[in-house]
């Protein structure tokens, strides 16, 4: 019999593959969305990486966080910038070199951006403020599942 490693993610806000509210752009309050997800495993931690790969120079980074306890299941509204977060969490530095999220920007036309959550057997040893390719390699073969969510933000030129 094969285990089944479940992981699901969503938001209150805005459905896989529909619109991001502007409250979470750069064209609003650029305040993070509310995340949850349920997981039909025992986790060491989680981690998060938000990406959009329709950018004009490539896949820019829009938020990095990563030692989300493995009991908890929620990523409220609005977290701050800060490095490091309660229990633990820490953040890592986004394409526009700043700690914490920022919301999208297109320059213009429609992109989409994946919030890609990974359910970790273990914490990483890895510092607050790292980068997403960072923390890729930090998770190598710690990745239990991962789960995502795709939202789309559009600009008119």
């Amino acid at each position: 019999m094969e285990l089944v490693m479940t992981l699901t993610l969503w938001s209150t806000a805005f459905g896989n593959g529909d619109l991001i509210p502007d409250m979470y752009t750069a064209d609003g309050e650029d305040i993070s969305p509310p995340l949850e997800w349920e997981c039909g495993f025992e986790a060491g931690s989680f981690a998060l990486i938000c990406e959009d790969p329709d950018a004009p120079g490539g896949t820019w980074v829009h938020w990095v966080i990563y030692n989300i306890p493995g009991e908890k299941r929620v990523l409220e509204e609005a977290i701050p910038g800060d490095e490091e977060l309660e229990g633990g969490v820490l953040q890592g530095t986004n394409s526009w070199g700043r700690t914490g999220y920022g919301g999208p920007a297109p320059p213009s036309g429609k992109h989409r951006y994946f919030f890609t959550l990974y359910a970790l057997e273990e914490e990483l040893d890895l510092p607050a403020g790292a980068t997403a390719e960072q923390l890729r390699r930090a998770m190598e073969g710690l990745v239990i599942a991962e789960a995502e969510l795709m939202g789309e933000y559009t600009r008119e030129m």
